[in-house]
């Protein structure tokens, strides 16, 4: 692509001002902030944390839905709360999410909370799944990081984004890397985010395949899955087995030491480690839990970005389960 220098072509001042004040008060390029809500809502970021925790503190796993909920709204078509909204072409409806994705009454609740905190529909949908993940991350024993809000509600719900941008337990690290890569992820920020494995469970029917027919698996620890999931397809597809054998509800970086081992529960966790381009990355983070924490807050971060609307695009719902 040419390029030029930036004397090539010189704007009368006036017209500088213009252009600058137009592109200022443009929604599309409306910056998120940290003190979106310091003065409608002052107590957002306590009302999500006191809620989260209360939420953990009654399940554990409910910290890893959270994180997976938020990923699984950014991905389709941005961090939009675009996931919550009911109905048959939504994404709730989607393969990946469907009878997967949790944490919707959670979300629901600090909604509630927050209305009478703010005294009526101030706080987002999208704020609050954005919001909950950190403090999700944070009660489980991950790093912290900064979470700008300002973010507003789609309108419209992206069933199909989600079936073709969500990275599917069954795929190839190609496939993975490809899909971060649409997103504007690179594969040392991909194999960071594929650390929130380190919490969590999945369904017999996700990893049912791996256990019987792959073969760079430990042998004991196949063995050990096929105990509580038997080889016949429809047989205890919903039985649940943790991510992170070592320790399914606190965070670090056992995940990765997991995969050295030849321990991932998911085709798509063993990739990550399995002769390819990733392998040096996740041996990093398997001795360096400093660099995973670092790397995986900045990519958090980082994916809180995506597909934002904001300013006048969109609406804040009044019901995150439904358009206004």
């Amino acid at each position: 692509m040419a390029t030029h220098s930036s004397s090539s072509v010189k704007l009368p001042f006036y017209l500088l001002l213009l252009l600058l004040s137009s592109m200022a008060s443009s929604p599309a390029l409306a910056q998120l902030s940290v003190s979106f809500y310091a003065t409608t809502c002052p107590s957002v970021f306590d009302t999500v944390r006191a809620s989260v925790r209360s939420a953990v503190s009654r399940e554990p796993r409910m910290g890893a839905s959270l994180i997976r909920l938020f990923f699984h709204d950014c991905f389709a078509g941005g961090c939009d709360g675009s996931i919550l909204l009911d109905g048959a072409d939504g994404e709730k409806t989607a393969a990946p999410n469907v009878n997967s994705v949790r944490g919707y009454e959670v979300i629901d609740a600090i909604k509630a909370r927050l209305s009478t905190a703010c005294g009526g529909n101030v706080v987002s949908c999208a704020d609050i799944v954005a919001i909950a993940a950190r403090d999700s991350v944070v009660e489980l024993g991950g790093p912290s990081y900064g979470v700008p809000v300002g973010r507003r509600d789609s309108t419209t719900s992206n069933k199909d984004g989600a079936e073709r941008d969500l990275p599917g337990f069954f795929e190839n690290l190609d496939a993975i890397i490809a899909k971060f890569a649409r997103k504007g992820f690179t594969a040392r920020e991909m194999v960071a985010l594929s650390g929130a494995h380190t919490v969590g469970q999945a369904q017999c029917a996700t990893f049912r395949d791996r256990i019987y027919n792959e073969t760079n698996i430990d042998p004991t620890f196949a063995s050990m899955r096929q105990a509580n999931c038997p080889r016949s397809s429809g047989q205890g597809d919903g039985n649940l087995a943790p991510l992170d054998s070592q320790s399914p509800n606190r965070f670090g970086n056992n995940y990765f030491q997991e995969l050295t081992n030849r321990r991932g529960l998911l085709h798509s966790d063993q990739v990550l480690f399995n002769g390819g381009s990733t392998d040096s990355i996740v041996t990093l983070y398997s001795s360096n839990p400093t660099a995973f924490a670092t790397d995986f807050a900045n990519a958090m971060a980082k994916m809180g970005n995506l597909g934002v609307l904001t300013g006048a695009q969109g609406q804040i719902r009044v019901d995150c389960k439904r358009v206004n």
